[in-house]
């Protein structure tokens, strides 16, 4: 967490690129809440809870491939960890995962994401999910859903290593 290589927002601009931007310096900040820790400390349950720092990554893998290629773009064969049988299950983390194979997935998701947003307009109508939504929607949606898990990385790493940042 010593060098901060994330995007700034734009200070200006379109609708698209203030939306893209934040939703992008929040990803980045995902992975410099998550750098440089042991793969043991991203599994470490400090809660009751399933939550870790893997878990938390897992997660957001799982959000940004169904909302992005699920609801904005219709797409009806992605996989996610979580199920009817087990609605945690991004959350579980086992001995053999690493942090880089979480973060790997993660970036790879968020790649993926990228791709989908590029062919569509802030306005545009979702193509899957209930149909309800709009890409603005979504875009401001994943903002919320990521800097709020940003703050949840944030108390965890304090609490496993007394790190601290923005």
């Amino acid at each position: 967490m010593d060098v901060d290589t994330r995007p700034e927002p734009p200070n200006s601009g379109d609708e698209r690129a203030i939306l893209v931007g934040f939703l992008e310096f929040l990803r980045a900040t995902v992975v410099v809440k998550a750098s440089g820790l042991s793969d043991d400390d991203a599994r470490r349950r400090l809660l009751p809870s399933l939550t870790t720092v893997a878990g938390l990554i897992r997660h957001l893998a799982d959000v940004e491939r169904t909302w992005f290629r699920e609801v904005v773009d219709g797409q009806t064969t992605v996989v996610t960890r979580w199920s009817a049988e087990d609605p945690d299950g991004e959350f579980r983390v086992g001995p053999d995962d690493t942090l880089a194979g979480v973060l790997a997935d993660y970036e790879s998701a968020c790649a993926e994401s990228r791709e989908v947003i590029a062919r569509y307009r802030p306005d545009d109508a979702c193509t899957g999910g209930s149909g309800s939504h709009d890409v603005r929607w979504v875009l401001v949606h994943m903002i919320e859903e990521t800097g709020r898990h940003c703050g949840h990385l944030d108390i965890l790493r304090e609490m496993l290593d007394g790190r601290t940042g923005e």
